[in-house]
């Protein structure tokens, strides 16, 4: 594919996730280098792209909860923190379908969050799930701006969305253990540990 800059109403845009493009895009905390968490070989290029660890989980953005289930997280758990999304949690389940095992990784599970940016919750809905690491190459600062991302990324991914800075908390990051929520990281969402 020939790099593209894009908006999130370009039709084009959702068609390339679903093909397997990788690209860069504002979420609603920082600029993320996305693409769909249902093609392992997008899942792939995105670790080459970014020199991602490849111990560590990438964030998985969804519509909404039912597109959480679609991998198997346990009702008990997801009832846990429906009320927190959409918004800015990040949230590791106990388990996800033996399926999508390529998104596990040595430190676990991939954390999932309903993000609170309606726009971005349409694009969800039409391309499905996303994983979205933060937009920089692996140990330096995530980009603000598209201008940043691009000198980090150039042509190595499909396609550009410009949503002008993006100097937002990162999201708080959970895990669920029994009937409790442990505080992995402290962000926009504030919980006690």
């Amino acid at each position: 594919m020939t790099m593209q800059n894009l908006t999130f109403t370009n039709p084009a845009l959702a068609a390339q996730l679903i093909q397997g493009a990788v690209g860069v895009l504002p979420t609603d905390t920082l600029y993320g280098l996305v693409a769909s968490a249902l093609v392992p070989d997008a899942v792939a290029r995105v670790y080459e792209i970014k020199g991602r660890s490849d111990h560590k989980p990438c964030i998985i953005l969804v519509e909404g909860i039912a597109a959480i289930r679609q991998f198997g997280v346990p009702e008990a758990e997801i009832a846990q923190v429906a009320k927190y999304w959409p918004g800015a949690l990040s949230v590791v389940f106990t388990h996800i379908d033996q399926q999508f095992a390529y998104l596990r990784r040595e430190l676990g599970n991939p954390p999932f969050r309903v993000p609170g940016d309606a726009a971005l919750r349409e694009l969800l809905h039409r391309t499905g799930p996303l994983i979205a690491p933060s937009a920089n190459l692996q140990g330096i600062v995530p980009a603000t701006t598209i201008e940043a991302a691009k000198n980090a990324f150039g042509e190595r991914v499909d396609f550009y969305v410009d949503g002008g800075r993006r100097e937002g908390e990162p999201s708080t990051l959970v895990s669920v253990e029994g009937a409790t929520l442990k505080v992995l990281r402290q962000g926009a969402v504030r919980l006690l540990p």
